[in-house]
């Protein structure tokens, strides 16, 4: 029986920006496992549970995010040095194309990746993120918890950040909640949400989004030549659905799945469901 547990799935891969932490398991076209932001988040945390069904048919590959787990601190811009570790992943494992699933943040940098880099990406899914808000308001809820906690990171705040991320708070058990606060409150990780999440910048955001600031956010997108696959929990309180919206008429070859009973974090909430989806997605044409 193969073991997918994190010791014998975890490896390095020395960059020139220090130590690059990953998941690898399964053979078969490379499948990117991109992690969202948030304290106490890492690779491992969003997609352990899924990483044994994908393998059956994908070489997976979970990385830890600059400033996240076990890879180097942020140095710099936070997103950048997010799409700066794609690439060295890519390069420093020799994979030429790759598929990615994203979450969150993780999938914001797929559309990146998938934009500017085509060549590199075979099919993208994003499990909420990318797009615009068009009727709810920015900072949603879920993100000005998390501005909270960044501010004063406590275990209350923490819990309240957690409960606007899921539909089915028995989700959040004690263990769970432990393990997200202790790697929450490492200085490394604790930077590098301090480094997204800041309320000037935020308060930044939204307003040069009011001004007519928004077009950056989404005018990569109609360069995505990709397949897409945009996956939303409907209740989701971090990332809205109506923001799938615009992306979904933006991307040339676009579709959108949303999850009812489902928050932020699709793939852990409806894993069966999720699975079975994107595994459709990713295997169709390639058989």
């Amino acid at each position: 029986m193969t073991d997918y547990s994190f010791e014998a799935t975890s490896n390095m891969l020395d960059t020139p920006s220090g130590q690059l932490h990953y998941h690898e398991a399964g053979e078969g076209p490379a499948l990117l496992l991109l992690h969202g932001s948030g304290p106490g988040v890492t690779g491992w945390a969003n997609f352990e549970g899924n990483l044994p069904f994908f393998a059956k048919n994908f070489r997976c590959i979970i990385i830890d995010f600059p400033g996240y787990g076990l890879t180097y601190p942020v140095e710099g811009d936070p997103m950048a040095a997010c799409f700066g570790a794609v690439v060295q992943i890519l390069d420093g494992l020799g994979i030429d194309k790759a598929h990615i699933i994203g979450n969150s943040l993780g999938g914001i940098i797929g559309a990146g990746v998938a934009a500017n880099m085509p060549d590199r990406v075979g099919k993208l899914v994003s499990i909420g993120g990318i797009g615009l808000n068009l009727f709810s308001s920015f900072p949603a809820e879920g993100l000005n918890l998390l501005i909270d906690f960044a501010e004063d990171p406590t275990k209350d705040k923490l819990v309240r950040w957690l409960r606007s991320m899921v539909f089915d708070h028995a989700i959040l058990t004690d263990e769970l909640i432990e393990q997200r606060f202790e790697r929450a409150t490492e200085p490394k990780t604790l930077a590098a949400t301090r480094a997204i999440y800041d309320r000037s910048n935020m308060e930044a955001m939204a307003a040069g989004r009011r001004s007519g600031g928004a077009i950056p956010v989404i005018e990569h997108l109609p360069k995505i030549q990709a397949p897409v696959l945009l996956t939303w929990g409907r209740d989701d309180r971090v990332t809205p659905l109506d923001i799938g919206l615009i992306p979904m008429r933006l991307i040339p070859n676009c579709e959108l799945h949303v999850f009812p009973n489902c928050g932020h974090w699709a793939m852990i909430e409806k894993k069966v469901e999720f699975e079975s989806l994107v595994e459709a997605f990713l295997l169709r044409g390639d058989q």
